[in-house]
């Protein structure tokens, strides 16, 4: 009997995740995140930002976008966004959640964010730098994009689904990315996506004669060894949930 409660309590230990809600205050303004600390212990951590699309909370992409449990020697970080974004296709008022959609807009409003707790979490955290990697989804993807272009120095590898972006990267910093976006998307046009896909391809000088794919994924390679992954799913607009071991898999083999 007592050997079977060791049993239970050490299973139980192992798929119990220790969250937080950290806030953080911005120019006077209060910004959330959650915090998911690595199950494993490891001499420096690895860091993934995660952040949720328009509309949504970091406390839902926490729930739903469990990268924690496939990763779980790194610090996950679901960032959340603030009303305000008024040039998104499904909120012209700015009254959900968001992220700015450009470089330089809303006086850089979340790239301080995201400069704040990265600040922090070198200050409270054995961190590994070079092992800093960017989720995003629709609207956060966008964003993923514009942290590539202006903070693409910290970061090892990205994953973006479901929003364009590839146009703005002619001057950043050439990094491994896993572009994932549906054929049926009714909110960004696959034609928009697919045209992205296609200059992320040509920014980062993929080499299309040797791809090898598999299934929905296509899998390429530069001339620096960088992966570009093109995940064209038969989806909608959702996050591809059964891809993600898939992705932190893409993210371990990403260094800086």
């Amino acid at each position: 009997m007592k050997n079977s409660l060791l049993l239970f309590l050490l299973f139980f230990s192992l798929k119990t995740f220790s969250q937080t809600e950290k806030t953080f205050t911005i120019e006077g303004i209060e910004r959330k995140a959650i915090f998911y600390e690595p199950k494993i212990k490891s001499e420096k951590t690895p860091v993934v930002f995660i952040f949720h699309g328009h509309g949504g909370t970091a406390k839902w992409a926490s729930n739903k976008l469990n990268f924690y449990e496939e990763f779980p020697e790194a610090l996950i970080i679901y960032m959340q966004g603030i009303p305000g974004v008024t040039n998104s296709l499904v909120d012209k008022e700015g009254k959900y959640n968001g992220w700015q959609m450009n470089p330089d807009e809303l006086e850089n409003r979340d790239v301080k964010f995201f400069d704040e707790v990265f600040h922090q979490i070198q200050q409270n955290h054995t961190i590994d730098l070079d092992r800093i990697y960017a989720v995003g989804h629709s609207n956060g993807s966008r964003f993923v994009n514009i942290l590539w272009k202006m903070r693409g120095e910290n970061f090892a590898a990205f994953i973006t689904v479901a929003g364009p972006g590839g146009v703005w990267l002619r001057a950043a910093p050439q990094k491994s990315v896993w572009i994932s976006f549906g054929k049926n998307d009714k909110i960004v046009p696959y034609k928009i996506q697919k045209f992205s896909s296609k200059q992320y391809l040509k920014f980062l000088n993929a080499d299309e004669n040797n791809a090898k794919t598999e299934g929905e994924i296509t899998y390429y390679k530069n001339p620096k060894n960088l992966e570009i992954v093109i995940e064209e799913r038969n989806a909608g607009h959702e996050f591809p949930q059964n891809s993600i071991p898939k992705m932190v898999d893409f993210l371990k083999r990403n260094r800086r």
